[in-house]
């Protein structure tokens, strides 16, 4: 086993690679809270994208404040002021309803007008003052400083150069609300977050999670993929709304496969030891998801914060973090539990 696998109290490390997907991040915040409560692992960095940002940024305030339980408290506050803020009777929530609220995005109608409005009008025209809920929810429920304090973890934020087509990455050390903002951003619905004069749009378009910052910039070598963009699904989507779904899917995995065939390249050549340390230590890749019960909830349901819906995905997190811990944590710095080739192939 790799020497930096154990944590100096006993506790095997890991990377987090949080993907991104609206109100499909409490399955994530249901991963997150699994691994806090079973205490046998330690989050040594997290990458994040879009509402795996946000699950990281509530995740180091929670634990500056109290640790693992400070952690805890702090996620489940989150995600129930996401499922309030969705039901809130505002006309200001309108912005908010088009990323959350559940108004049965899943029929035809809906969609429809959905697709048809933002295919003719940009943010621009729809809400020329920029008005976005989402930053008062994350402006109520995340203080920036202490996320910015909290150095027990590592946590890059990935957004899209809006100007130059390339993945911006952000670290734990600057971030503010504009970064996850950015993060978040869907340039369907949200006007472009500048940061420095830049524009900057979803992170998951350019790393959904990005990989790179966690092996390069860290010592431990396992990296677990939180997925909640199903790679496959093993049928033909017929219907508008569920080609739309599925083309939203392909789109927001594109960049994590690209970078899982890299890994495995390099990987290749670590085993064939044609390179190898000090120069490049071996990185052992991991990957949660909801399986079967996660793929029930389509791509369109991102916009569903209802508690039920929110409370179901968490607890499908916790039951499938739990069952990977017990069957993989002897693998934790000895090798891989995806197959790379496979995922990508």
């Amino acid at each position: 086993m790799a020497k930096s696998a154990i944590d100096w109290d006993g506790k095997k490390k890991i990377n987090l690679a949080l993907q991104g997907g609206g109100a499909h991040g409490a399955f994530t915040w249901g991963v997150l809270d699994c691994i806090l409560e079973d205490g046998r692992l330690d989050i040594e960095a997290i990458s994040g994208a879009s509402a795996g940002a946000m699950n990281a940024v509530v995740y180091a305030q929670g634990y500056l404040e109290n640790g693992r339980a400070g952690a805890r408290k702090c996620l489940a506050a989150f995600w129930k002021a996401v499922s309030d803020a969705g039901s809130m009777s505002s006309g200001a929530s309108s912005a908010f309803d088009a990323m959350f609220k559940p108004f049965g995005f899943d029929q035809w109608p809906a969609q429809w007008w959905m697709d048809t409005v933002t295919h003719y009008a940009s943010p621009y025209e729809l809400n020329p003052l920029g008005l976005n809920p989402l930053r008062d929810l994350l402006g109520r429920t995340i203080d920036f400083e202490k996320v910015r304090a909290c150095q027990h973890i590592q946590i890059f934020v990935s957004a899209t150069n809006v100007h130059t087509g390339k993945i911006a990455l952000f670290e734990r050390k600057d971030l503010t609300i504009d970064h996850v903002m950015a993060s978040a951003c869907l340039p369907t619905v949200f006007q472009a977050v500048e940061i420095d004069g830049v524009p900057h749009w979803d992170g998951g378009y350019m790393g959904n999670p990005a990989l790179f910052p966690l092996l390069y910039n860290g010592a431990c070598p396992d990296t677990m993929i939180v997925e909640i963009n199903p790679i496959e699904r093993m049928e033909t989507p017929k219907t508008a709304p569920e080609i739309q779904n599925r083309l939203n899917e392909i789109t927001f995995n594109g960049a994590l496969l690209r970078e899982l065939r890299a890994i495995e390249f390099v990987q290749r050549l670590i085993d064939q030891r044609k390179i190898g340390p000090p120069d490049y230590n071996r990185p052992f890749i991991h990957r949660v998801d909801g399986g079967e019960p996660m793929k029930t909830f389509s791509a369109a349901s991102k916009m569903d914060a209802s508690w039920d819906k929110l409370t179901a995905m968490r607890d499908i997190g916790r039951a499938a973090a739990l069952v990977w811990i017990d069957t993989h944590y002897d693998d934790i710095g000895v090798r891989d539990t995806l197959d790379l080739r496979g995922a990508f192939s």
